[in-house]
């Protein structure tokens, strides 16, 4: 019995090659991996040189790709033309296979790599013996993780042989592992090419953990990161400090709180529900700001999410403390913060160190029946290279400076609001939301009922609207100008923009327009 161990994570694997050798086993290794073998004190042990007559070649870029070795591994045992064929060769059988690969992802993610660097790590002799073993897997034990020895070891020892079960499933996990590491260099490839959407779309995601359940808990969850995952952004990157586990509704929360925080310089916290923020305030401070989010919708904020671009101190905590939260999420907290927020045994705690920066641009999935729908992800706030200043003003009367404020503030959290979406805000402080419905007016009404039932009926006095589309009514506008509010900013694009620019000008209303619309589904 033969096994060609040959891995880059040598994690357990003189351990893993001892107790085959126990069993009978002989090994087959190369590089680094012989070496170490030989070191540790394995006396069954032959080079793939020795196996093939054929020494290593092209700085060890040719090792294993060889009939003597990939012969041993694909024939079928119960098939007589193939053991004929081996028999006629000289050729052995290889009854395991134990591989993994080179380490591209961290190549790729090295400061200053260079393509050459990143072009030597991509395997090319482990995907082959991996793909062999697994194709094979009817008489071939394929492994590709430390993880697995174990089990491989416990199988042989018990029943002298691995179950076929067992190689089923060895087998799937490692043809799964080779289309995420292959995914892994198309993508960079691709990136490198220029091909933003190339005519096939390969995607890589390693698992994380699986989740209690999904939305419902009739539904089966989990949570995987992208192959590519840099470590230090978004979600799969946070921390956790306290606190039962994410569900999966907390990740997708969690993922909406981090790219909207994202959008603010100043201090700021956002509440959110179901993805969509109820409350926003920026502050001199981690908890002024988070009064100001409280203070805006003091109702919806229950038993939903948090997120700081500041740290979290004691006075933040205390804010914090009487209320159900399922998740809070900041870069940092102090040792103060924690001993408040430690006893919310309900309240999972996240530390999320690159929570304000924005990650480098990607491209974002929808899974729909029978497909995916692949866009760049919305990093753009306005057309590139301009601020709120730059923006064309429709109507006769400018913003002030304070309304230009109000204005940019709004529109940062629009930009994050399931459409059709309107957004009314004031001195920092977002005083009205409306999300999710089905007409733009709706949205307008639902927006200002939210503020006058938080906030009072002077909220919206003087106050800034944005809107993720156009207006092609006026209607938008009477109901903001009755509400009190001087200032709208929106996308324009309608063939009837300028009935909205003319209701703003015959009641005093300042309008900008962005040119670029932000829509949510």
């Amino acid at each position: 019995m033969r096994a060609l161990i040959s891995v880059y994570d040598k994690t357990g694997v003189a351990e893993f090659a001892k107790s085959l050798e126990n069993l009978g086993y002989d090994i087959i290794s190369t590089g680094g991996t012989f070496n170490l073998l030989k070191e540790a004190g394995i006396k069954k042990l032959l080079t793939a040189e020795d196996v093939t007559g054929f020494p290593e070649m092209l700085d060890g870029r040719v090792k294993t790709l060889h009939p003597r070795l990939h012969g041993g591994i694909l024939a079928m045992r119960e098939n007589p033309g193939h053991m004929g064929q081996l028999e006629q060769n000289g050729i052995e059988t290889v009854d395991i296979v134990a591989c993994n690969l080179y380490p591209f992802k961290a190549a790729v993610l090295k400061p200053g790599v260079t393509m050459e660097e990143v072009i030597e790590n991509i395997d090319v002799g482990g995907p082959s013996m991996l793909r062999a073993a697994a194709k094979n897997c009817r008489d071939v034990t394929v492994v590709c993780d430390p993880s697995q020895y174990a089990e491989v070891i416990s199988e042989l020892a018990g029943a002298g042989t691995v179950s076929r079960e067992t190689r089923l499933r060895l087998a799937a996990a490692a043809f799964s592992h080779i289309a995420c590491y292959d995914s892994m260099v198309a993508g960079y490839l691709n990136a490198a090419s220029g091909a933003v959407f190339p005519a096939e779309l390969p995607m890589g995601f390693a698992l994380q953990k699986p989740l209690s359940y999904g939305e419902n808990p009739h539904q089966r969850a989990a949570f995987y990161a992208d192959a590519g995952f840099d470590g230090r952004h978004g979600i799969a990157a946070a921390v956790q400090l306290y606190g039962r586990d994410l569900s999966y509704n907390n990740i997708n929360d969690g993922n909406a709180a981090i790219k909207l925080i994202s959008e603010f310089g100043e201090p700021a916290a956002a509440a959110l529900k179901h993805a969509n923020p109820c409350g926003v305030g920026s502050g001199k401070d981690a908890a002024s700001a988070f009064a100001k989010a409280l203070a805006a919708d003091p109702v919806s904020i229950y038993g939903g999410i948090v997120a700081f671009n500041r740290p979290v101190d004691i006075e933040a905590a205390k804010l914090m403390k009487p209320i159900l939260l399922d998740l809070i999420i900041a870069p940092a907290y102090t040792d103060e913060a924690l001993g408040i927020l430690r006893v919310k045994k309900n309240t999972r705690v996240l530390e999320l160190a690159s929570i304000a920066e924005r990650p480098a641009p990607a491209i974002e999935f929808k899974r729909v029946i029978g497909g995916v729908t692949v866009q760049e992800r919305d990093d753009c706030l306005f057309p590139e290279g301009a601020s709120i200043r730059d923006l064309t003003v429709a109507t006769k009367r400018r913003p002030t400076e304070s309304e230009y404020d109000d204005l940019l503030f709004a529109w940062k959290i629009v930009k994050h609001v399931s459409s059709n979406a309107i957004v009314i805000a004031k001195d920092g402080q977002s005083v009205g939301i409306g999300c999710g419905q089905v007409n733009r007016v709706w949205a307008t009404r639902q927006a200002i009922e939210h503020a006058v039932e938080a906030l009072g009926e002077e909220s919206t006095n003087g106050a800034a609207l944005a809107s993720d589309a156009f207006f092609p009514f006026d209607d938008c506008v009477e109901a903001a100008a009755k509400a009190g509010i001087t200032a709208i900013i929106q996308p324009g694009g309608s063939i009837r923009d300028q009935e909205s620019i003319d209701a703003c000008d015959r009641l005093g209303i300042a309008m900008v327009i962005t040119g670029m619309r932000h829509f949510r589904h």
